[in-house]
């Protein structure tokens, strides 16, 4: 009789996990197969926010996911990230909700990077992300930035469409950090990270764009949203993490509006890393092994902006959302005391669970605790 029980308690959990391996599908599938075109008309690079996201606001609460293995810490705070890169001009609005009160977030800063049209990211050199030999990558900054939201909740971003690399479908990635310090050099320190995310494009977008140069010399391999893994981790969760977006011409050549409601737990702080610095020598790897609740640090060097006097890096650690901006290191520039080395983009969420759910039906927020 025991050994029956177990067998079925055995065959029911199975029953279980293939059921909801079959909905994360599902999800997933509807997202893919959503068209985000959207029909509104008579938009442009300068339409104001509140004609794209207007009074319904969605409020619903983006998963935590991997920052991926080439975040930079210390970036400046700015909108237009383009510097020198080539490709399809996107202008980029992020809405940030809380999702404990639906109310848009003011003041959040939001990171914002991504590859380049052929498939690099600046700021770091390492093997996968384009020719490793070119160490002055690690000095460059294109296509990263972060900027403050606005009374709506808006953090508006000029950049190029992303292009792609092996193994990840196109993307963006974000971290918003709140109640830090904005410095003399135009850096944030401190605060805590309220959120990490991953945002998206529709395929025919991504196929389109991908048909013209410097995207088309891309020889990397090209993933699809359906076969993305983090896209599936955050559709999963209800979330679709997919933007919004009209074409300013006949082609994408015109460029691009794209526009996305974010749902963040404002009440959780965030662990990050990161695999580099910028400092106010340049970019610094990551040589620490150890993490940080805390948001980016200002570049440090001669005076040393960051916050007191003299720091480098990251700035310091904070114990929570209520607590104050913790003090870093102070002295050199290339202090890289509370940064990991290089992470790894896995489907694990930042927060380390995925504990219970529960809904707040006033405001359709689906909570993860």
């Amino acid at each position: 009789m025991a050994e029956r029980a177990v067998a079925r308690r055995a065959a029911k959990a199975d029953s279980i996990r293939a059921e909801r391996r079959q909905r994360r599908r599902l999800d997933l599938d509807t997202v893919v197969a959503t068209s985000h075109k959207s029909n509104l008309t008579g938009l442009t690079a300068d339409t104001n926010s509140s004609e794209l996201f207007g009074d319904d606001v969605k409020c619903i609460l983006e998963p935590e996911v991997t920052q991926g293995p080439y975040y930079v810490n210390g970036e400046l705070v700015r909108s237009d990230i383009r510097e020198d890169q080539e490709g399809v001009d996107l202008y980029a609005e992020i809405q940030i909700i809380d999702v404990n009160t639906c109310e848009p977030v003011e003041g959040l800063y939001l990171d914002f990077w991504h590859c380049n049209a052929t498939g690099v990211y600046s700021g770091i050199v390492a093997s996968g992300n384009g020719d490793s030999s070119d160490t002055a990558n690690l000095d460059k900054t294109f296509l990263r930035g972060l900027t403050p939201t606005d009374e709506d909740g808006v953090a508006s971003y000029t950049s190029i469409f992303p292009g792609h690399y092996t193994s990840r479908a196109t993307h963006i990635h974000i971290i918003g950090t709140y109640n830090g310090t904005l410095l003399e050099n135009n850096t944030y320190s401190g605060g805590y990270a309220s959120h990490v995310g991953q945002l998206f494009f529709d395929q025919d977008l991504i196929s389109e764009v991908e048909l013209t140069a410097p995207y088309s010399t891309n020889t990397q391999e090209l993933t699809t949203n359906a076969d993305d893994s983090i896209l599936s981790e955050e559709a999963a969760e209800d979330f679709d993490p997919v933007f919004e977006y009209v074409l300013l011409g006949d082609s994408v050549s015109d460029g691009v509006l794209a526009w996305i409601s974010v749902g963040v737990d404002m009440t959780r702080a965030q662990t990050i890393t990161a695999t580099g610095t910028l400092t106010a020598d340049g970019g610094v790897m990551a040589d620490s092994t150890s993490t940080t609740t805390g948001g980016a640090g200002g570049m440090g060097g001669g005076s040393g902006f960051g916050g007191g006097s003299g720091m480098g890096g990251f700035g310091g650690s904070v114990g929570g959302p209520e607590g104050s901006v913790g003090v870093a290191s102070s002295g050199s520039s290339q202090t890289t005391t509370t940064t990991t080395a290089v992470a790894t983009e896995t489907t694990t969420s930042s927060s380390g669970s995925v504990a219970a759910e529960a809904t707040d039906s006033s405001c359709n927020v689906r909570l993860r605790r």
